[in-house]
């Protein structure tokens, strides 16, 4: 199981910017992952949830949605950092977001991440983080975005 890096304070957080953390565990995103989402959103594109016509098209096989890949984010980020002390974090947006190749389904997926920017908040500490989530086995990150997080303490 992948160990965060563990910041103690907000000015842990500050001198760690420009520092790229560690890596996430392996997250399975397969077919009923998909279905899922695609039931979740109301995106039920071929692409996305037909295998048979997936398998003639453009990637062989179905592919997540990109914004799938996004809300993986949760679920892999925790993998890369923990703040110490905050009763609560919440995710305040996203600066930038891009898909740069297909996420099949069946794949697995880890990501990595890079403090981009701290900035005070009435009550805690704003945190940008730039992530990248690569495939395994894949040439190109499926997902590269800067997330903001507000930490509350």
């Amino acid at each position: 199981m992948a160990e965060p890096r563990i910041f103690a304070s907000p000015a842990d957080l500050r001198a760690a910017v420009g520092e790229r953390l560690g890596t996430s565990d392996w997250l399975d995103v397969g077919q009923d992952r998909i279905d899922r989402f695609a039931a979740a959103t109301g995106d039920h594109q071929w692409l996305h949830v037909d295998p048979v016509r997936a398998a003639a098209g453009p990637f062989g096989t179905t592919i997540a949605h990109g914004y799938l890949t996004l809300a993986l984010l949760p679920a892999l980020v925790p993998g890369l950092l923990h703040v110490a002390g905050a009763r609560m974090a919440v995710n305040y947006g996203v600066n930038r977001v891009r898909f740069p190749a297909p996420l099949p389904a069946g794949s697995r997926v880890r990501a990595t991440g890079r403090i981009a920017e701290v900035g005070d908040v009435p009550g805690g500490v704003q945190l940008t983080l730039a992530v990248t989530v690569e495939r395994d086995g894949g040439e190109r990150p499926v997902c590269a975005a800067e997330t903001v997080t507000r930490y509350y303490l």
